[in-house]
Formats: C-alpha cells, sequence, structure tokens
C-alpha cells in the first residue's frame, strides 16, 4: 500500500486543519490506520488510530481531533480543531493489515506503509 499524505500548514493558534491520507496499491478498508506526529527533538508519537469501528485517541487531542475514514476513496482523515503551539510538528499517516495489539499500544515499528509526512505549524 502506498499512502499520500497532505493537508498540513501554517494556522493560527485555535484554528482548524483538515489532513488527509490517501491509498493506492490495496484497498486498505480492513487495515489499521493511523496518524503519528514528530515534533523536534521528540520521538515519534500516536496520535489517533483507526480499525473497523475502533477509534483511539491520545489524550492531548480528545475533543479538537476528529480520526475518519472513506473507504470508498481508500482515504483517511484527520481533522484538527483548536489547535495550539504544541501541535506543531509533522503528521505522518501510516497502515498496516495486522492488529497485534490495542490501538493505543501502536508503535511506529507496527506499521509497514507510511506517508511521507505533512508539516503542521500553529503560530501563537
Amino acid at each position: 500500500v502506498q499512502l499520500q499524505a497532505s493537508g498540513g500548514g501554517l494556522v493560527q493558534a485555535g484554528g482548524s486543519l483538515r489532513l488527509s491520507c490517501a491509498a493506492s496499491g490495496r484497498t486498505f478498508s480492513t487495515y489499521v490506520t493511523a496518524w503519528f506526529r514528530q515534533a523536534p527533538g521528540k520521538e515519534r508519537e500516536l496520535v489517533a488510530a483507526i480499525t473497523g469501528g475502533t477509534i483511539y485517541y491520545v489524550d492531548s487531542v480528545k475533543g479538537r481531533f476528529t480520526i475518519s475514514r472513506d473507504n470508498a476513496l481508500s482515504t483517511v482523515y484527520l481533522q484538527m480543531n483548536s489547535l495550539n503551539a504544541d501541535d506543531t510538528a509533522v503528521y505522518y499517516c501510516a497502515t498496516d493489515p495486522k492488529i497485534v495489539r490495542p490501538l493505543h499500544s501502536f508503535t511506529p515499528t507496527d506499521f509497514d506503509s507510511w506517508g511521507q509526512g505533512t508539516q503542521v505549524t500553529v503560530s501563537s
């Protein structure tokens, strides 16, 4: 599966962005798909993940971010509202057919397919 991430940009604090992760090569409707982010000098962090009817969010984005999937378009979205400076990072989407553990415990090494990353910068 090849992934293409898009939708990042520069936004003021309190603003919104929607990231898209488009898949090609194989249908990934049954895969686990996740958004990670990595800020300078920090480890890559799981932000949200979706598989079937199960969704996970890291505590810091609960109530502000929404992950969703459009299987017809083979695209997973991350709607980000009420952005703040701590959300500044490069955001990556990733997907894998294997669901080996609960969503909250997925790590980057659990995913074989990655998008190229999209920069999100929130100005305060």
